[in-house]
This record gives structure tokens, C-alpha cells and sequence, in this order.
């Protein structure tokens, strides 16, 4: 029986994730044997893959630290591109890390310019740098992409072909739905809002001030309210010192499961822009949206930032149903009026509710397949196409 050899490339923690599934659904889809080789973190290596290195070498964001590992990031990167073209294998996937993955696609390309290359994940040269979109086409011949908006936008911006395959939340719905108790809950005194102020330091320390205080001034217009933080673990203390500042008491609650299980009895939401406001989205929560960045990293956005609303739920709606605050019109003030009337009732809620309804039926995949199998069809196929 003929064997295929495939070679998966990841070089971040999200990545792993979606590649893990990936290789999973790849054994579930192929009628063949599977060799699969590559670049992969825990997820990765628990599902049996040898990872070429630690995925630690390369998962680096940010300039200075790019700067910092440059020469071991050129290193891993030449390291990995001989790798494959040793191998030789049948297809190519990266998946997302587009500053290493990138490079290693565009030089395995010119050394073997017949493999079939495929991204998963397409960075998002709709939001900012729109050329990307055509700089891929020599190197990458498939896009899986996690929203559904992004193969427009590809066609519009002379990208390479690029199919919406679904984001990996949609195959955890079951996590995010509340049942028949957690939507009376929903309905039950005092409300419950559920504050995400980001996952990285910066955001955090510029986003918890003013959360506190839109929290004590949403007190003050709608009376008693609860209120619960999924803390990031690696900013726990951080987090903690500064809910001490806040009037309003809050419940800390830590992991995937307290954050969903939050979710899934919130009135409302106030979060930090993020992956985190499709979460809620998907979980039914009504949601203001905020977001402040240094003065520096500000004006550079405002050049480059291509898109009206930073908020992917609006993005996919492809208007701006959650409310967002942005840089100083993130002000307390602005937060609890914006908040309140989601949390009191009014019609401002029933509209989001509406808008977050159709978010279902623009994520969904035909016949309720899942992201990671459709991605592996494509994978294999990509082979077959060659």
C-alpha cells in the first residue's frame, strides 16, 4: 500500500493546536498510510509527531525579540527547509506563524518548485500590509482559511486560492452553549459581567483601570452586579494587584473550562479586542468591546490598519454590531453607558442578540463538517492536484 509523506510546519502554541487536530483528521480522511513529519509543539508531538526542534526556538513575536533570536530563528529556518527538500514529501502545510513558516515555504519552493504548498491560516492581509495577499501566490498554492470573509478578500487582493475551511471554535460549541439552567441564570439577579482584559501584559496593565471604573459607574445605573476575570495564569499576580484598586468585587477564575462556564452564564460582557470577542460571540454574549495601545503603536496602526472595525465579529457580520472603544474614546464613562442598556434589557440587547445569531450561519461549514477534516481533505487533495 502506498504511503504519503507529509510534512507539517508550526511554529507557534495556536498552531500546534490546529495542527494536532489537523493531523488527526488527516489519519480519519486518508484511504493511505501516512508518514507525517515536521515542526510542532506538545499537541503536535502528542498526537506522534518528532518535532525537527523545540517549537520554542521560533515562536517569537514582537521586533526586539525577533531581533534577539534572529540567528537562531535563520538557523531553524535553513535547518527546516533542508529538512523537507531531503524528505521530499508529497505535500507541504504550514501552518500560520507566517514570519517562520513563510520563509521556509518561499525557499522550499525555489528547491522544489513542484511541491504542492499549502497555508493554513492566512494572515490577515485584509486588516493590514494587503500586498501580502499577492506576494504569496509564487510560494503558496492553497489557503485554508479560519473566517469566512478571507476567500473575498483574497479574490479582491490577487491572493492565492484560498477556501474557508472554519475556525477551530466552532468545534466547541457544545463548551460554549449554555444549557437550560445557565440561560435562566443569564435572566437571574445580580447580573453576571464577564470582564477579559487581554492576554498580554500591556493590555492588561492599560485596560484593567479603566474596566474598574466603568464597572463602578455601571454599578451605580443598574445596581448590584457580579462580576467574574478569567485571569491568564502566566499574568495571575499582575491581574490580582490591580482588581485590588476596583470598588466592584471580582471573582478570578482560571482555565478553559472557568472561562467557558462563565460564558455561559454572563448577562453581558466587556473584553479586550481578540479572538476572545468570537468566543463570545458564539456563546451568545452580548459584549462592548475596548482596546488601547501605546501613542508609538498607535499612529503606526493608523497607517496600516486597513479595515473599519477591529472587532472580528463585526468583520464577519461585515457591519459594526459590538459596540467598540478605541485608543481615547476608551473611556469609563463610555464603557458603562454602552454597557448598561445590554445588561438592563433595553433594545440595544436585543439587537446584538439578533446580530450575534447570524454569526452561526455565516461560521458554519455544509453539513456541519469540522474545521480540521475539511482542512485535511484539502491537504490530500492539494497532493493530488500537483
Amino acid at each position: 500500500m502506498m504511503h504519503q509523506n507529509i510534512w507539517l510546519v508550526a511554529g507557534e502554541d495556536s498552531g500546534d493546536q490546529l495542527g494536532a487536530k489537523l493531523m488527526r483528521a488527516l489519519r480519519g480522511v486518508s484511504p493511505n498510510p501516512l508518514h507525517l513529519h515536521g515542526v510542532g509543539g506538545e499537541a503536535m508531538i502528542a498526537e506522534g509527531l518528532t518535532s525537527l526542534f523545540p517549537i520554542d526556538d521560533v515562536a517569537v513575536m514582537g521586533y526586539l525579540p525577533v531581533l534577539y533570536r534572529l540567528r537562531t530563528l535563520i538557523r531553524r529556518i535553513h535547518q527546516t527547509v533542508d529538512a523537507i527538500v531531503a524528505s521530499r514529501p508529497d505535500v507541504l502545510c504550514i501552518i500560520d506563524s507566517p514570519g517562520f513558516t513563510h520563509a521556509v515555504a518561499s525557499r522550499v519552493r525555489k528547491r522544489l518548485p513542484d511541491l504542492p504548498i499549502v497555508n493554513y491560516v492566512s494572515p490577515s492581509v485584509w486588516a493590514w500590509r494587503p500586498w501580502r495577499a499577492n506576494g504569496m501566490r509564487p510560494y503558496i498554492d492553497h489557503i485554508l482559511a479560519l473566517l469566512p470573509f478571507e476567500p473575498d478578500a483574497h479574490r479582491r487582493l490577487g491572493g492565492p486560492a484560498c477556501t474557508y475551511v472554519g475556525h477551530p471554535l466552532i468545534e466547541r460549541l457544545d463548551a460554549l452553549r449554555p444549557d437550560a439552567r445557565e440561560r435562566e441564570a443569564r435572566e437571574s439577579q445580580p447580573p453576571l459581567i464577564v470582564v477579559l482584559p487581554g492576554s498580554r501584559r500591556s493590555e492588561i496593565e492599560r485596560l484593567m483601570p479603566v474596566f474598574g471604573q466603568a464597572l463602578s459607574r455601571l454599578m451605580s445605573r443598574v445596581g448590584p452586579i457580579a462580576v467574574e476575570l478569567p485571569a491568564v495564569s502566566r499574568h495571575r499576580a499582575l491581574i490580582e494587584r490591580l482588581a485590588l484598586a476596583w470598588d466592584v468585587s471580582v471573582r478570578l477564575v482560571h482555565g478553559e473550562a472557568a472561562k467557558h462556564g462563565a460564558f455561559r452564564r454572563a448577562r453581558a460582557a466587556l473584553a479586550a479586542s481578540g479572538t476572545v470577542t468570537l468566543e463570545l460571540a458564539l456563546a451568545g454574549v452580548p459584549m462592548v468591546v475596548a482596546y488601547k495601545v501605546s501613542r508609538i503603536e498607535e499612529v503606526i496602526a493608523r497607517r496600516l490598519i486597513q479595515v473599519p472595525t477591529i472587532v472580528l465579529p463585526n468583520l464577519i457580520l461585515a457591519e459594526n454590531a459590538m459596540p467598540e472603544y478605541v485608543q481615547a474614546d476608551c473611556t469609563p464613562q463610555r464603557l458603562a453607558d454602552t454597557l448598561a442598556p445590554l445588561v438592563i434589557g433595553e433594545p440595544e440587547r436585543a439587537k446584538q442578540l439578533e446580530a450575534l445569531a447570524r454569526i452561526d450561519r455565516r461560521m458554519s461549514l455544509p453539513d456541519g463538517e469540522e474545521p480540521s477534516r475539511a482542512a485535511a481533505r484539502i491537504v490530500l487533495g492539494a497532493q493530488r492536484a500537483a
